[in-house]
């Protein structure tokens, strides 16, 4: 249960507006959305960063992706692997890495920089982080710079973001569910 209240229709005709906009993007106001929104410029400050990071493009699709879900896996955040799934997919990375990321290492749906790149997130992740000289050196040999820095930039953000959505309380919105493939018959 969250632990603020996460009805963005209390905030008067912006909150009313950001709701509509929600609703129209992602089929439901997203929760961690109408938690922050209760302190105005966290929240203006919030989503000027996101809009910022939307446009960094130096990662392949799916290296951003399994870095972010990583990271949401190691906090252990219900609400970022639900919403984490459901962005992946419609990014279109293949279901099957992105529903396996919590049992990496004992999957084969992962390639080796797929690999280094989720050990980078855990090891980013873990506290104190446990980033080693070899991890940085095995990311530069398949990676740029600036896709390395990308990477560390996005599972920092995730930190944030999964941290932040613990400590409210936000569960799962039930965002992987509308992925479901549709059966036969």
């Amino acid at each position: 249960m969250a632990r603020i209240p996460t009805d963005l229709r209390q905030h008067g005709p912006v909150g009313r507006l950001t709701a509509w906009y929600l609703t129209r993007r992602y089929g439901a106001v997203l929760d961690s959305v109408a938690a922050v929104a209760h302190n105005g410029r966290v929240a203006r400050a919030y989503l000027r960063f996101e809009t910022r990071v939307a446009g960094w493009r130096k990662l392949d699709e799916t290296s951003r992706c399994l870095a972010v879900l990583a990271a949401a896996a190691v906090v252990g955040c219900e609400w970022r692997i639900d919403f984490g799934y459901w962005e992946s997919v419609h990014r279109g990375v293949d279901r099957r890495k992105i529903a396996e990321v919590a049992r990496w290492r004992d999957s084969d749906a992962y390639t080796d920089t797929d690999r280094l790149v989720l050990g980078y997130a855990e090891a980013a992740t873990a506290t104190p982080p446990a980033v080693t000289d070899e991890q940085v050196a095995a990311l530069r040999s398949r990676f740029s710079d600036a896709q390395v820095v990308e990477l560390t930039s996005l599972v920092a953000l995730e930190n944030y973001r999964s941290r932040a959505n613990a400590a409210y309380g936000l569960g799962s919105q039930g965002f992987r569910d509308r992925c479901a493939l549709p059966t036969a018959g």
